[in-house]
């Protein structure tokens, strides 16, 4: 077996996992998330010590994002152009999870690093929305 250099490929020649099915999963899990994160956020969330207005309405945001990201994985997965795509669909789905995951922790454990790691998330769902559109 050859050790790996600078011109070998992170992934395999001819093998992807932009698939419709992990598009498909992608959605399902960032629906769920923001379903539960919603549920979470009106019930229980608001006994929560320390949570203020301006959390509570950051929560909702994350939640409403998973969503609306999620259930964009689940069209393009069926798209017969998009859904095999290399950049757009992981960029929405990692864009996703990384937007709202990171405010919901910044919300739940006030972890402040994370801060900076929200944008990010934005810019890479951003950036896969605009492929859709090139």
């Amino acid at each position: 077996m050859a050790l790996p250099n600078s011109s070998t490929p992170l992934l395999p020649q001819g093998s992807t996992f932009v698939t419709p099915s992990f598009l498909w999963k992608s959605g399902a899990i960032l629906v769920a998330t923001g379903m539960i994160a919603g549920a979470f956020g009106s019930h229980a969330l608001k006994r929560r010590p320390g949570i203020t207005p301006e959390g509570l309405s950051a929560w909702g945001t994350a939640s409403h994002y998973a969503i609306f990201n999620g259930l964009t994985l689940f069209v393009l997965s069926m798209h017969p152009r998009f859904s095999t795509h290399k950049f757009a669909g992981p960029a929405i789905a990692g864009g996703g999870f990384v937007f709202s995951g990171s405010i919901i922790a910044l919300v739940l454990w006030k972890l402040k690093f994370l801060g900076p790691i929200t944008p990010l998330g934005g810019i890479a769902m951003i950036a896969g929305y605009i492929t859709l559109a090139l």
